[in-house]
């Protein structure tokens, strides 16, 4: 860990940085880099260009690169010295649509600070993370005393389809001793957080079918079963009377002892009074090692077109988070089998890939670097210790990171907060916690040029 000394020059270092810093951050907000949206290639093209250019001003190396006609990823380098660790820095510069502009309290592309957060789409998720490297960079004055190569990716938001031909084609570029990944969430406000394992995710659609055709429901409703109730009654068996997943064969674990209140489980997810939280044992277990399954789309007829017709076919999307531990194609299969195995009324079921798939992942948080992430998070968190969390949902790279580099410590960090709103309307970066994020990571870099990485 850092002198005294080191860590108050670095505190200082990064207060000073921060208007700078802050001020490119809010450049990248303003540029709408959404990657679902072909209509906005330029802007991501754009966001790539300009997200190269800040650290090409800090003396790196820079690079825009692709593979498989994927979207522009940026990659800045900064050699070791002779017999320091390289360290990857990581984050993305594509963000997602911004939804309904009219349920903004301010315009997604134009940075807005109100009370304390800075709010804008991007803001958080995941350009404070490009911004944070920068801190930290520009906090060791642009020379940090570690080798860094910094990897913005530009199209984490779609599922990063061409990343595992990115990290084949580019290992050698890419290759360090320390993965710092900055696309996760602190446990709260002003207490930080450290993720060692994540959900996978796959999905299906599912179609019943009943009938060849719509038939009157006066002439043969009461005899002849429609495809909506058919699909309905099959959707049920997917969990039993308590909510727990109902699928034979999936993995279930435990997760770490975390004092989750179901209070403030129920405030962040915005549940409605009166509604139970379903599934049994602890919330956590519940939330980041056992099995969720959701219906995340319907495609039937729409209220506005309905008339009296039994109608004879109807589909659904199912979305599977698998449990750290179990993969997604036995995942899926068991899915399948559970779907086909469980038709109501003979109806005829047919069962396809929905296109998401995400490994799930468990990072091993031991060692020297693990142990230097912790000092440096007590340190900028004034003392408070990080807490060791699963994440519900799934970051499907990390498991591509793992598989290309087996060798590496993995860090998983990030600048989000329960009340970050990411992905959703007025999304925003808590002012206060990015500082201490930035001041983290710069104490990290200056621990790590005292420590040799050992595989995990």
């Amino acid at each position: 860990m850092s002198s005294p000394q080191s860590v108050a020059s670095l505190r200082q270092a990064v207060a000073g940085v921060l208007p700078s810093v802050r001020a490119d951050l809010e450049a990248l907000v303003r540029i709408p880099s959404v990657s679902a949206d072909p209509a906005r290639l330029e802007d991501v093209r754009r966001s790539a260009e300009a997200t190269e250019a800040l650290f090409r001003a800090e003396g790196f190396e820079t690079q825009i690169l692709s593979a498989d006609g994927g979207a522009p990823a940026v990659v800045a380098t900064k050699p070791a010295a002779e017999g320091a660790p390289t360290v990857l820095l990581y984050a993305h510069h594509d963000v997602q649509p911004e939804g309904d502009r009219a349920q903004w309290d301010s315009e997604p592309f134009e940075p807005t600070e109100r009370g304390a957060r800075l709010y804008g789409r991007g803001a958080a998720d995941d350009k404070a993370g490009i911004a944070a490297h920068l801190a930290a960079i520009r906090a060791h004055g642009g020379s940090p005393p570690v080798g860094v190569t910094v990897f913005v990716e530009g199209e984490e938001e779609v599922g990063s389809p061409t990343l595992e031909g990115f990290l084949t084609e580019h290992q050698d570029l890419l290759r360090a001793d320390v993965i710092v990944i900055a696309d996760s969430a602190n446990w709260d406000i002003g207490v930080p957080a450290l993720t060692t394992s994540l959900r996978g995710l796959v999905d299906v659609v599912v179609e019943v079918s009943t009938l060849e055709h719509g038939v009157h429901s006066g002439l043969y409703g009461g005899v002849v079963p429609d495809a909506v109730t058919a699909l309905m009654r099959l959707l049920a068996t997917l969990h039993d009377d308590e909510g727990n997943v109902a699928v034979e064969g999936l993995v279930s674990g435990r997760a770490a002892d975390v004092d989750y209140p179901e209070d403030r489980l129920r405030a962040e997810a915005a549940v409605l009074d009166g509604v139970r939280l379903f599934g049994s044992g602890s919330l956590v277990d519940r939330l980041w090692t056992r099995p969720a399954i959701a219906t995340i789309g319907l495609d039937t007829t729409a209220i506005a077109e309905a008339s009296n017709t039994l109608i004879p076919s109807a589909r659904a999307q199912v979305s599977l988070r698998l449990a750290p531990g179990d993969d997604t194609e036995s995942a899926r299969r068991r899915l399948t089998e559970h779907l086909v195995a469980n038709a109501p009324w003979g109806a005829r079921v047919e069962v396809t890939s929905g296109g998401s798939v995400a490994e799930p992942s468990v990072i091993a948080a031991e060692g020297p670097v693990h142990d230097a992430a912790r000092a440096a998070f007590r340190e900028a968190w004034d003392g408070t210790d990080p807490v060791d969390v699963g994440i519900g949902g799934s970051i499907p790279f990390i498991a591509a990171f793992q598989e290309a580099f087996p060798e590496a410590a993995v860090l998983v960090t990030g600048v989000e907060d329960p009340d970050t709103r990411a992905h959703g309307v007025n999304e925003g970066l808590h002012l206060a916690e990015f500082e201490r994020v930035c001041l983290a990571e710069a104490l990290l870099l200056a621990s790590l040029a005292e420590v040799r990485p050992s595989s995990p």
